[in-house]
């Protein structure tokens, strides 16, 4: 199979030709039909996240169909469509898998980390851990809401019920989850790098109340914020932006560093929390709200062998939506 290796961190990615990997127990081969490109590729093929197996094919918004399963692999048929996210195994004995947060599993691994990912024809998954993907979409479609969907939504949960809700950086997974707070009856406060008419357009288009630089203020107080943009200095920006009882969810599984800030921003009981990979259950309650908003991902599709092309889109902030690699 065609596959886009990732030999070194920072080093580009190298188009290889590999065997096709076979599924092990529990297992299933899946034939890639779309592979959305997250961030959070970025930062294993960049160097922010530490030590991930190399040689590795990035990528974990994988959509496709099986066709093959390993010995004991009942969930699933040759021919089903499933997608793959990020959290690809948990031990499911540690304290946090046996209290129902498997996303903080201190043995976890990750699809296009520790585990060879998308950015390939074909992948294998432990079946536990992919989801049936809902009718309606098409592979490109359904594969940014593996993770900045997924990501999106429970960050969403995490901000509580406010009404009037910021979203700092409006990339792929802001885009996904505005339309879901608008369904929600929700106001959408936008925040773009500043001087991004586009972008702010974009989420104008996606019903946004309003939409500024990051560098603004809203026109009124918010009653929490979502931070998707690695960027820390966003953190004192967005608890200027609460009142008080808000609160400030850094999205992210990576931030530059935050720079001290005034005691009085964070006073009033507001708070900065951080939303950590992902649960099944998060995967399951998405991917069954996503078709009656219905959520729709904006797409920009690109052919595997120009990851390096999308990867550099991403990091230069020239995508309007999703990224997604098609084989």
């Amino acid at each position: 199979m065609k596959a886009m290796l990732l030999d070194a961190q920072q080093k580009p990615l190298r188009m290889a030709e590999l065997p096709v990997p076979e599924p092990g127990p529990g297992q299933v081969l899946i034939r890639v039909g779309a592979c959305g490109v997250c961030r959070t590729d970025l930062h294993v093929a960049d160097g922010e996240l530490p030590h991930p197996k190399l040689p590795l094919i990035l990528g974990h918004e994988i959509a496709g169909r099986v066709v093959q399963t390993g010995p004991g692999a009942e969930r699933f048929r040759e021919g089903d469509r499933v997608g793959v996210p990020w959290l690809g195994w948990t031990d499911g004995t540690c304290r946090y898998c046996r209290t129902g947060r498997e996303n903080l599993c201190d043995n976890a691994r990750f699809t296009g980390y520790q585990i060879d990912g998308g950015y390939a024809e074909y992948t294998v998954a432990d079946e536990r851990f992919c989801f049936a993907l809902p009718d309606g979409y098409s592979d490109e479609a359904a594969a940014p809401l593996l993770c900045a969907g997924l990501i999106g939504y429970r960050s969403l949960v995490a901000a509580g019920d406010g009404e009037r809700l910021g979203l700092y950086g409006f990339g792929a997974a802001a885009h996904l989850i505005a339309q879901v707070a608008v369904w929600q009856g929700r106001r959408v406060f936008a925040f773009t790098r500043p001087g991004d008419e586009e972008g702010q357009r974009f989420a104008r288009e996606l019903g946004a109340t309003w939409a500024g630089g990051s560098d603004e203020l809203p026109p009124e107080p918010l009653d929490a914020a979502i931070i998707f943009a690695p960027v820390g200095a966003l953190v004192p920006a967005a608890l200027r932006a609460v009142e008080k009882g808000g609160v400030v969810v850094c999205a992210g599984i990576h931030m530059s560093a935050i720079p001290s800030f005034p005691y009085d921003i964070l006073w009033g009981e507001r708070v900065v929390r951080s939303v950590a990979n992902l649960t099944r259950r998060d995967g399951d309650e998405f991917l069954t709200l996503a078709p009656r908003v219905p959520v729709r991902a904006e797409v920009h599709p690109l052919p595997l062998a120009r990851a390096n092309e999308a990867l550099s889109r991403l990091r230069a902030g020239q995508t309007r939506g999703a990224e997604v690699l098609v084989p």
